[in-house]
């Protein structure tokens, strides 16, 4: 697969195109805005994100932290030289969902040459903060060069 070169101003429907066959599609989620320095996205709460007893599990608000996160770094750097890792997340939910959708806002709080931290809060569709994390993504040249 051709990786494209993403930027702020590439169509956030372009994006969400390039998300397809993937976990993130998998899941819902679908980038809705984004600009220097910060990401926002949304995920449904429905039966691709509950765990058992229909409350929304916590460990997909933690794919949607990295994603989202993932994603704003590789707005900031050439993703057709660079890769983006994730390499640490952490995340306290304070919350639970009451609505069918979750909003998240991702804003970077280090970019370096190497790591990427953003820090992510997930809201409720009543605004009610429901998980706050912190996500730090490596920075790594393709093809080993």
């Amino acid at each position: 697969m051709t990786i494209p070169k993403l930027t702020i101003t590439t169509p956030v429907e372009e994006i969400n195109r390039y998300m397809k066959n993937t976990m993130i599609e998998h899941l819902g989620i679908c980038l809705t805005a984004y600009g220097e320095g910060w990401v926002e996205a949304t995920m449904p709460v429905d039966h691709r994100t509950f765990r058992p007893g229909g409350l929304l599990h916590g460990g997909a608000n933690l794919a949607l932290s990295e994603t989202i996160a993932g994603f704003g770094s590789m707005l900031t750097v050439d993703s057709r030289e660079y890769d983006v890792r994730g390499i640490q997340v952490s995340a306290n939910h304070t919350g639970k969902a009451d609505g069918d959708l979750v909003y998240a806002r991702a804003e970077v709080l280090h970019l370096g040459k190497r790591t990427h931290v953003w820090n992510v809060d997930i809201r409720s569709e009543s605004g009610k903060l429901l998980s706050t994390s912190r996500v730090t993504n490596m920075i790594v040249r393709r093809n080993g060069k």
